[in-house]
């Protein structure tokens, strides 16, 4: 009887845990979400994931200590699987839109691999937190087409559908994006280079 009432027990204090996290969290990292995500529902599937993961770890019996940074690095990784996922799709749909001088880019060839060791991985980890600060640091309407078109494979028609601004614009706002993009990341790449 008293293994019973200690796993009820149990149990409240993990779901007590779980949504005061979420009641928590739930605005900021929607927000951190929407701010890489420019489509609402995939913004909300992701959001929704996460808050599924938590659960899952709790009831897994694997609490989690720093609930919040947990939160937000399983919100990126979410975010860089829908990344993966639409560059397939749109590779597989129109090959052409996300190829340049016959090679396709993609960020994960241009980042070094996270298997090659302790020195990568962390250089690795430095370059994404600042793309992801340099990302932040542009105007909302230069960071949606920016990430819509380089990192979700997106057609400016496409986007241009989605938004109601026209090609032109989107044009011109990526330009921006990436001209200060280069600005920002120039040092970091310098850096890299030399060692």
């Amino acid at each position: 009887m008293d293994d019973a009432l200690t796993k009820r027990w149990a149990m409240t204090e993990q779901d007590d845990r779980i949504s005061g996290a979420i009641a928590q969290e739930q605005s900021r990292l929607r927000d951190f979400i929407r701010r890489r995500v420019p489509d609402r529902e995939d913004a909300e599937d992701i959001l929704q994931d996460v808050f599924y993961e938590l659960v899952e770890a709790y009831r897994l019996m694997k609490p989690v200590e720093q609930v919040t940074a947990w939160l937000f690095r399983v919100a990126r990784n979410r975010i860089t699987d829908l990344f993966r996922k639409k560059k397939r799709e749109a590779l597989r749909s129109d090959p052409a839109a996300i190829v340049e001088d016959r090679e396709v880019l993609q960020l994960e060839e241009l980042l070094p691999s996270p298997d090659a060791g302790p020195e990568a991985l962390y250089a690795r980890n430095v370059l994404l937190e600042e793309l992801e600060a340099a990302l932040d640091e542009l105007p909302e309407e230069q960071r949606e087409v920016f990430i819509a078109h380089e990192l979700m494979g997106h057609s400016f028609k496409e986007i241009a559908a989605e938004s109601g601004a026209s090609v032109n614009t989107l044009l011109s706002r990526k330009h921006y994006a990436v001209l200060y993009l280069r600005e920002r990341l120039q040092a970091i790449h310098d850096e890299f280079l030399k060692s």
